[in-house]
């Protein structure tokens, strides 16, 4: 490749410089968009393509798929005319990540530089630009990313937040907004978990269409009836309303009345599950059952429920921290915050360590806000329960809590119903 010096004054910052000649131009901008291909790695996401998007879903209701279809055709209108930022927001699997990659495949196709990544591969690779071995410097490969053409940034928020990824990340977030260069973003975490310099530039209209894509997870979707790796209410399928003991013969009226409100309150939960609903009372009064009887109930009309005792889902937790399981701890936590229905059996914060405490305060609050439909069973009374729970079931607008006041069972598990003879 030949080069030239330019002919300028000695104390001119580029004297003595070699520069490339004009003629070589093309080639080097041949060679610039080959590493910006290679870098992004798009063959992994070359089948990610509009035509590929699947815009309506046999399992999804008429509104959801409605909602699809209007998502796919903004997402592919900023791809016909990629000005500005496009910020694309939702859980696992919802599809955004699919059309973060359109968007690259399409602006590809009609010969632009585009770069695709996720978050944490680009400080990845920036951080490998330091050692010896790097076909690239760190400031040649930084200054590209921040002025390539299209920018997708996969999985915002994904990162490790040490200070030096913090400050990349917003360097580089920020240079594009100040350039109003095109940019995608995906992330799936809540808005308040990013740096707030970040945040505020993503949530600015005048630069940012911002689309929540408010869906279930697609892969999930498609085994809709397979249940979840955590849930354990296979170990409950005996326990279903049809089955449920009333104890007409040994328990004094109060407690049979109440017994019988428990199980309609159930019921009526179960068959339109809104809000939250908490069942409170001694162990073997029949909490368990009716929280897995509405568990039950809903599996069987198709939807995704996820029922499981508080240690449990902390031991499910903490699991995702082994190398060796297939599943990030952000997969984890995501899936139990954000499915459709979850019923977590014996609650209790009393023994629990300062970092179960706080995420089940992040599980119980992301619900209560977000409005998912919830069921807890627990035996301490309210005045027990962690203030930050109590705080949000005693919002009587959004959950109902209900007492349960019959002892324990006799042998600790409840007796089959007697069958009727035939007359």
């Amino acid at each position: 490749m030949g080069f030239v010096t330019r002919d300028v004054p000695v104390d001119h910052p580029d004297f003595g410089k070699a520069f490339p000649c004009i003629c070589q131009r093309d080639a080097l901008e041949l060679r610039r968009q080959e590493y910006l291909r290679k870098l992004s790695n798009l063959d992994a996401v070359a089948d990610k393509t509009f035509e590929t998007f699947q815009v309506e879903l046999p399992n999804f209701t008429a509104e959801q798929n409605n909602t699809l279809s209007r998502i796919y055709r903004q997402v592919w209108a900023y791809a016909e005319n990629p000005q500005g930022w496009l910020f694309l927001e939702g859980n696992y699997g919802c599809g955004k990540t699919h059309l973060a990659a359109a968007v690259a495949n399409y602006r590809l196709a009609q010969g632009d530089s585009v770069l695709f990544m996720t978050v944490p591969d680009l400080l990845d690779h920036l951080r490998a630009t330091f050692g010896p071995t790097s076909d690239i410097t760190y400031d040649d490969l930084f200054d590209r990313v921040r002025n390539v053409p299209l920018l997708i940034l996969d999985d915002l928020g994904a990162e490790s937040p040490t200070p030096w990824a913090r400050e990349k990340l917003f360097q580089i977030i920020n240079h594009r907004y100040l350039h109003r260069l095109s940019t995608v973003i995906t992330t799936n975490v809540d808005l308040d978990r990013l740096d707030p310099r970040v945040r505020s530039r993503l949530l600015d209209r005048s630069i940012t269409d911002s689309i929540k894509i408010d869906l279930p997870d697609f892969r999930r979707n498609e085994h809709r009836h397979t249940r979840n790796a955590l849930t354990s209410l296979n170990l409950y399928a005996d326990m279903i309303f049809e089955r449920f003991d009333f104890r007409e013969d040994t328990l004094p009226d109060q407690e049979r009345r109440n017994l019988r409100q428990a199980f309609e309150i159930a019921l009526q939960f179960a068959t339109q599950p809104q809000g939250w609903l908490v069942f409170m009372g001694e162990h073997g009064c029949g909490k368990t059952f009716l929280a897995a009887a509405i568990a039950n109930h809903r599996a069987l009309q198709g939807d995704v429920v996820m029922f499981v005792t508080a240690p449990d889902l902390l031991d499910y937790l903490r699991e995702a921290f082994n190398p060796m399981v297939g599943t990030t701890f952000s997969q984890r936590f995501e899936e139990i915050r954000t499915v459709p229905l979850l019923v977590i059996d014996e609650l209790d914060f009393t023994a629990a360590s300062p970092w179960a405490v706080e995420k089940l305060r992040q599980i119980v609050n992301y619900r209560y806000r977000a409005q998912l439909p919830t069921v807890f069973t627990t035996t301490l009374d309210l005045e027990a329960l962690d203030p930050v729970l109590r705080s949000r079931i005693m919002d009587a607008r959004f959950c109902h809590v209900f007492a349960i006041l019959a002892p324990d069972y006799r042998g600790g598990q409840p007796p089959l119903p007697r069958r009727r003879s035939a007359r």
